[in-house]
């Protein structure tokens, strides 16, 4: 019999659930590995045991989790009240089961100081792992820098990048490299703890157009409002109130006010590749840019 810890991947049918069972089974982790999705179907890989896990059912999610020393706790889509619901019972489930460490993926800066209107679910999510009195790795995810490839193509093709961010900083991080943080933190034991996970710089609006304009040759010109401004120009441009006052503003002066600024090692640290530079990611999304 193994030694060596019995892995659970929550999500697993999704994008970064996905991508960590990949990275585990590429690295060759030697014990069990195990993929817990709501849609087990979609969740197939090859040497790997596929579990079904629902959030609403403690008591089949506790079964499932039987065995389990280190379970990957994804955090969900969900965005409303019954979010927390959902990985308050996870964390119940794991405790039951007798887990031995949860990794949860969190957002940089949780807490009632913070506008984005989301901040509830992680910091409370965060609590339960902390009173369950099991061992954790908290990681604090920075925004993805797919993000960009959303949104930079209008940017690129008007010229103009209307902020009310001022001077925060933002470090865009590739899922890949989240999905390499979490995957290294489920092999990794120690203290519990928590780390933010970020891509290698934070930078400012300008200096992220720069960089888009370097990579595509189309210039961007940042132009700065306040949120007022922007809001008005949103309004005028047809976006529903509920996604200016509810997303968009939120996220802009999150940034401005610095909640989002870190920059850190932890992708190094905890799978041993550097995270990718923001250049580089556009440089390998340039067509998606441009289309």
């Amino acid at each position: 019999m193994s030694d060596l810890p019995t892995l659970f991947v929550s999500g697993a049918s999704g994008h970064l659930g996905r991508r960590v069972i990949e990275l585990l089974s590429e690295r060759g982790h030697a014990g069990e590995l195990i993929a817990g999705s709501r849609t087990p179907e979609k969740a197939v890989f090859p040497g790997v045991e596929t579990r079904h896990a629902d959030f609403d059912d403690v008591s089949g999610l506790t079964a499932a989790l039987g065995g389990v020393d280190r379970m990957l706790l994804i955090s969900t889509d969900i965005l409303d009240a019954h979010r927390i619901v959902l990985h308050t019972n996870a964390v119940k489930a794991a405790k039951a089961a007798g887990v031995k460490r949860i990794i949860y993926t969190s957002m940089i800066n949780p807490g009632p100081e913070s506008p984005i209107p989301f901040w509830r679910d992680h910091y409370d999510t965060e609590q339960a792992i902390k009173q369950s009195g099991i061992d954790h790795t908290i990681l604090r995810v920075s925004w993805y820098a797919e993000n960009l490839v959303s949104s930079l193509p209008q940017n690129l093709a008007s010229g103009k990048w209307f902020s009310a961010a001022g001077e925060g900083r933002v470090a865009h991080v590739p899922r890949e490299d989240a999905a390499r943080a979490a995957a290294g933190a489920l092999l990794a034991g120690g203290p519990s703890r928590t780390l933010d996970v970020t891509g290698p710089a934070a930078l400012t609006t300008s200096e992220i157009a720069a960089i888009a304009t370097e990579v595509t040759g189309k210039p961007i010109e940042v132009v700065d409002l306040t949120e007022e401004q922007l809001a008005e120009g949103l309004h005028k441009a047809g976006v529903p109130d509920g996604v200016i006052n509810g997303f968009i503003l939120p996220f802009e002066r999150n940034t401005r006010l610095g909640r989002i600024d870190s920059a850190t090692d932890a992708v190094e640290q905890l799978w041993g590749t550097k995270p990718q530079t923001l250049k580089d990611f556009l440089t390998a999304n340039k067509a998606a840019l441009l289309g």
